[in-house]
């Protein structure tokens, strides 16, 4: 009998969206409140935004998503890997090409950003053993990142609410989820949100144009990584300690991002522009979901 809760191919969209949200957010929780702690204590992690701190983050959140997915994927008898990063896919071709598309992109931002004055580099900031090192660790900890956050918004909740309400208004509300969740960040501003919400439909349609999230997961994890360690730039006021450039960024807030970094940063807004011509064009049709 169809309801509210029930329709013609089961439980509605919205509430397998909302269950997933409710265990996700549970789950994540917990662990922040009882898990993390301990772990960053075991591991005599400092204060400040390091690595090391944010892999011990970014494995209880992976664990979250992991589980809330496959409570879902078992309620609809599908395999964990069936909404959007397909195991057969794992680390193939589409994933270098994000990655490579997202060193060219923070690059081309950072370039901008030293051309305006608005950053200056002053040489390095980390010497013989300690580069490979943070650099190891900053990697593992951006394929997380990009792993974690792509099937947290763009797995099992876009497959769930493009049943319901189709594609694109699904990834738009999911987008702007994306970016309502940056908000706790101190001295967010509307074009470091844009910015995430324009990133996040972009993310959005390399799914529908590939039929996976491997494409996107590879640019989130190198965007991120040039980012935090690569330059350095600021994020939400803090400066990621363990970087790579000695910089400074002297220049206007509209320019290098303030404290909120490269992608509050105007330079960001013709990237992302090229970036969805570059899709559109090199993906020109729809692929079905990959299996």
């Amino acid at each position: 009998m169809r309801s509210v809760f029930v329709g013609p191919n089961g439980v509605r969209a919205g509430w397998r969206f909302l269950a997933y949200a409710a265990i996700f957010i549970a789950l994540e929780n917990a662990f922040t409140r009882f898990l993390v702690p301990p772990a960053l204590n075991a591991l005599r992690v400092g204060d400040g935004l390091t690595a090391q701190a944010l892999l011990v983050v970014e494995v209880f959140e992976g664990l979250a998503v992991l589980v809330a997915t496959a409570i879902l994927a078992a309620f609809e008898r599908r395999r964990i890997d069936a909404y959007g990063f397909p195991a057969r896919l794992a680390f193939g071709k589409r994933f270098w090409e994000g990655a490579a598309i997202g060193v060219i992109s923070a690059g081309a931002v950072g370039v901008a950003m030293v051309a305006m004055g608005a950053m200056v580099v002053h040489g390095l900031a980390l010497r013989g053993s300690a580069v490979i090192f943070e650099a190891g660790l900053w990697l593992a900890v951006m394929v997380l990142v990009g792993l974690n956050e792509e099937y947290m918004f763009r797995g099992y909740p876009l497959q769930a609410l493009t049943r319901g309400m189709g594609f694109w208004p699904a990834a738009i509300g999911l987008s702007l989820l994306f970016g309502a969740a940056h908000l706790m960040k101190a001295d967010e501003n509307a074009i470091d949100i844009g910015n995430i919400v324009l990133l996040g439909l972009l993310l959005c349609l390399t799914l529908q144009r590939t039929g996976s999230l491997w494409l996107a997961a590879g640019f989130h994890c190198t965007f991120d990584f040039m980012q935090f360690f690569v330059i350095g730039t600021r994020n939400g006021g803090a400066q990621p300690i363990g970087h790579l450039l000695d910089v400074t960024f002297p220049g206007a807030a509209w320019a290098n991002g303030g404290p909120l970094g490269t992608e509050a940063s105007y330079f960001m807004l013709p990237v992302i522009a090229l970036l969805f011509a570059y899709v559109h064009l090199r993906y020109p049709k729809a692929t079905p979901l990959q299996t």
